[in-house]
């Protein structure tokens, strides 16, 4: 970490926390349109700070320029998105039952609910998105879009960056009016520590490794009063290639499966780590040409470094490992790796004498293929090898129908948050039906961060019952002057219930 960054103290993060307490109070009683103003400027921000953000982020994480641009669009794009989500008061869910003396179960009163903001939350950014989950990415974004105020954790993997992007989101939102302390940043693990143990604090948010995540998900759940702490913890996001769908476009499978385990040198959490097929021998030639022509890529970090270096070790030492692209690894003067990708193949009967050795994710351009056999029951291979993952992928073919592939389908959605026909999981659209998250260990709390739904983990419900017109929120009275979407069910329809 450059000199010029200071460490956050416990004492500076219990006083921020408390700031943030305090924001709290009056940020999550402005108006869904209000907060969806402050959203853009922000989004507004980073446009126009674009190159120098880039420059900076290049500059500590390695990863070019066009990924970086691209990411920093995708982080004001969801800004965006949020803001619009949020606007018409949809995403509140409010739900009005109207008192009914003739009730199917006896008198009911008048019940009014709502969502509302849960508190202050800790978002501890990750390494591998530097915009896109970290100081004004899709936590930090979601939850100030529910009405919550945001401490930021910066990642030590680019601490002048998010130095920098937090003046740059707090500039915007003082200049837009927004009440001070709404996002804050802290430095360092002890200052991280202390925040996710701290009474203002309601939520946490972590995007990283599993180790990291679940000693923070049991601080969170050890506290005198546990609060809910949303952990993305990694993924091996299986990948399903038929004979049929070898059959039809091999050639084509194995350049996009280079490119999806290659892409930003293989560190994303969605990155095909494990593929199940008949056989890899029709794809291995398309595979080795399409590895050679990928120039070696930094990765993040020396802790990173380190912990491919010795995955990549572990993979290709295990028993019946077959190479098919062994990839390279070198360190620079930092000792930060630069790599190509590793590829191999493994039997079945290998692969499960091996274990953990080939089973644990590989942050980093690294793929094992298991090849299964022709008569391989795949729906039963997802359901040995995988508790829970962020994506399921199945490359079919025409004659791929049936029964089988109908219980592949459903295993895929069982153990999976995303499943994917015919392409590759890497690419995460920032839209409002998607999903990212999946069964533990995938996430500590199977929720998504990314798209609308991500507003969800930073609300609760409550009801407000035989409450006079005057003590409701706006949104919940009769008069409703926002206008809010309000779904009202009337006297006397439990009578009709279950007639469908």
């Amino acid at each position: 970490m450059p000199e010029q960054i200071t460490k956050s103290t416990a004492v500076e993060a219990a006083e921020i926390a408390a700031r943030s307490g305090g924001a709290f109070t009056q940020w999550s009683r402005l108006s869904s349109q209000e907060r969806a103003l402050f959203l853009v400027a922000i989004a507004d921000a980073l446009d126009a700070n674009r190159d120098e953000l880039v420059s900076i982020a290049a500059e500590e994480t390695g990863l070019s320029e066009a990924r970086l641009t691209g990411e920093l669009n995708r982080t004001a794009v969801q800004l965006r998105l949020f803001a619009t989500t949020i606007a018409d008061g949809s995403y509140l869910d409010i739900r009005l039952d109207e008192a009914d003396p003739e009730f199917a179960l006896g008198q009911r009163p008048d019940i009014r609910r709502i969502l509302v903001p849960r508190g202050p939350v800790v978002n501890f950014s990750a390494s591998n998105f530097p915009f896109a989950f970290s100081v004004v990415g899709g936590d930090t974004a979601a939850a100030l879009a529910a009405g919550c105020t945001v401490v930021v954790k910066a990642h030590s993997g680019h601490p002048r960056l998010s130095v920098r992007t937090h003046a740059v989101a707090s500039e915007a939102l003082t200049n837009a009016g927004a009440p001070a302390g709404v996002l804050q940043l802290v430095i360092g693990q002890e200052a991280g520590v202390a925040l996710i143990r701290d009474e203002h604090i309601k939520v946490g948010s972590f995007t990283g490794s599993l180790y990291a995540g679940r000693l923070l998900a049991d601080e969170a759940a050890a506290r005198r009063d546990p609060i809910p702490f949303y952990g993305e913890l990694g993924s091996v996001n299986p990948v399903v290639i038929t004979p049929a769908a070898i059959a039809e476009r091999g050639a084509g499978i194995a350049a996009e499966y280079v490119a999806s385990v290659s892409g930003s040198a293989g560190q994303l959490c969605t990155k095909p780590g494990i593929v199940f097929a008949s056989s890899a021998a029709a794809l291995e030639g398309d595979i080795s040409a399409h590895v050679g022509q990928v120039g070696e890529h930094r990765l993040l970090n020396k802790n990173i470094s380190d912990g491919f270096d010795k995955r990549r070790e572990e993979v290709l030492a295990a028993d019946g490992v077959r190479v098919i692209a062994e990839g390279s690894l070198r360190r620079d003067e930092d000792g930060n790796a630069w790599v190509t990708p590793t590829i191999v193949a493994v039997g079945i009967d290998a692969f499960r004498r091996a274990g953990d050795a080939l089973r644990e994710e590989a942050f980093g351009p690294l793929s094992v293929i298991v090849e299964s056999g022709d008569d391989a029951d795949y729906a039963a291979l997802l359901d040995e090898f995988f508790e829970g993952n962020l994506t399921t992928t199945l490359h079919v073919g025409a004659a791929d129908s049936g029964q089988h592939l109908d219980e592949l389908v459903r295993r895929a959605a069982l153990t999976s948050g995303r499943v994917i026909f015919n392409q590759w999981p890497t690419g995460v659209a920032v839209t409002p039906a998607m999903q990212h998250g999946g069964p533990w260990p995938a996430t500590t709390i199977d929720s998504t961060s990314v798209g609308t739904a991500a507003i969800q983990r930073f609300l609760r419900g409550v009801a407000y019952q035989n409450a006079p017109q005057d003590m409701l929120p706006a949104e919940l009275r009769d008069q409703n002057p926002e206008a809010v979407p309000q779904h009202e069910d009337p006297a006397g329809s439990s009578w009709s219930w279950g007639k469908v």
